[in-house]
């Protein structure tokens, strides 16, 4: 199995330079291929030439009109930045994939700039790049913290991201498979918490909600000096400022959410063999715009996957709920789905005047907490 290990990079004054330089290349590599591409593309449809465009001869394109300064810097970075353009360019002519669309130029304004490289090297503790030909001054780079580094080093993928430098370390391990358990489980995810057959994980806790309320004391601050000062407000030095403590106010986010997940998917993969969750459309969910910064806060794409991944590394299943499954209308006690009127929302039932938390039957009259209804609604799947 392949366990990605994302960790931050510190690296000397000319290791800066060098990273600086590769992001660029990349960013190169990538738009004077998706030109080339296109060309090619539409020659082969107007002029019906034989010269249809791929990987490999968009590579061979870039490769023979290489210029004389690239041959100082690494020659995966275009290698591997045109396979990643050929797969975008076949999941262009996949409508089903959810990011759907044709590939687009990267831009030298975007906040993220990175590259990827197959021959880097772990030595010592550090992150050894491969050196260029030509090339004699080179330093190994160091790691932010101590850890797992054992296992076969696959593609390197380094980004800049505010200032700073991170690496994605993916190891092909030997990973065993836990214990079997007997027992089955099943997530309802809803905004805020996930309930399952043992309790509930709340997924907003009062740390999180105290962020955001700086996340948006931030967000108004700099709004308002650029509807102020224009353009001009980002070059000051209180902007820059404000701006990187919402930068850090983000960070703490995301790592408070990502630490609940794991967590909370390890614990679900240790004690249970079978577990079953909604396969929900999240994105078109949010499209909604009906509780959407809930959901995208609660992060039900990012449990699916590292659910999924986990279940696969130790031996696990899991079953996916069909989309129209009825989990939350219908009643666990009689099997009756409420339609209509009688559906329950996100506010309750107006009609029957009931709360968003309530279940009750009009078919054996059962009153129902909802998301244990919903819980034990997934388990029959089972």
């Amino acid at each position: 199995m392949l366990r990605a290990q994302k960790v931050r990079l510190y690296p000397n004054r000319h290791m800066v330079k060098v990273l600086d330089s590769l992001c660029d290349y990349r960013r190169y590599c990538w738009n004077q291929g998706l030109a080339t591409w296109n060309d090619m593309y539409d020659l082969h449809t107007i002029e019906h030439s034989s010269l249809r465009p791929s990987a490999y001869s968009v590579r061979n394109e870039l490769v023979a009109a290489k210029a004389d300064w690239q041959y100082g810097l690494s020659a995966r970075t275009l290698q591997l930045a045109i396979a990643d353009l050929g797969k975008s360019w076949q999941n262009f002519f996949d409508k089903s994939l959810p990011d759907w669309g044709k590939p687009r130029f990267k831009s030298k304004r975007a906040p993220r700039q990175g590259f990827k490289t197959d021959r880097a090297k772990i030595i010592n503790g550090k992150l050894r790049l491969d050196r260029p030909r030509d090339v004699k001054v080179w330093y190994d780079i160091r790691i932010n913290r101590h850890v797992d580094l054992t296992g076969v080093l696959k593609v390197v993928s380094i980004y800049r991201e505010n200032g700073q430098y991170w690496a994605s370390l993916p190891f092909e391990v030997a990973v065993e498979a836990k214990p079997k358990t007997g027992k089955s489980s099943a997530v309802d995810v809803n905004v805020g918490h996930l309930n399952y057959t043992a309790g509930v994980v709340n997924t907003l806790p009062t740390r999180l909600q105290r962020l955001y309320q700086r996340i948006k004391f931030y967000q108004k601050r700099l709004a308002r000096k650029r509807v102020v000062n224009g353009k001009q407000a980002t070059k000051s030095n209180n902007y820059q400022a404000t701006r990187a403590k919402l930068q850090r106010d983000y960070r703490k986010v995301t790592n408070i959410q990502h630490d609940i997940m794991q967590k909370f998917t390890t614990q679900l993969v240790t004690d249970y063999d079978r577990i079953v969750i909604e396969d929900l459309s999240v994105k078109k969910m949010q499209m909604t715009h009906v509780a959407s910064k809930g959901l995208q806060r609660s992060m039900f794409g990012y449990f699916r996957q590292t659910l999924s991944y986990k279940c696969e590394w130790y031996g696990k299943v899991l079953i996916l709920a069909d989309k129209h499954y009825p989990s939350t209308q219908r009643c666990s006690k009689c099997g009756y789905i409420k339609s209509g009127n009688d559906k329950i929302t996100l506010q309750g039932n107006i009609a029957h005047k009931t709360k968003h938390h309530e279940y009750v039957c009009y078919h054996c009259g059962a009153t129902l907490e909802r998301n244990e209804n919903a819980v034990t609604n997934l388990l029959a799947l089972i």
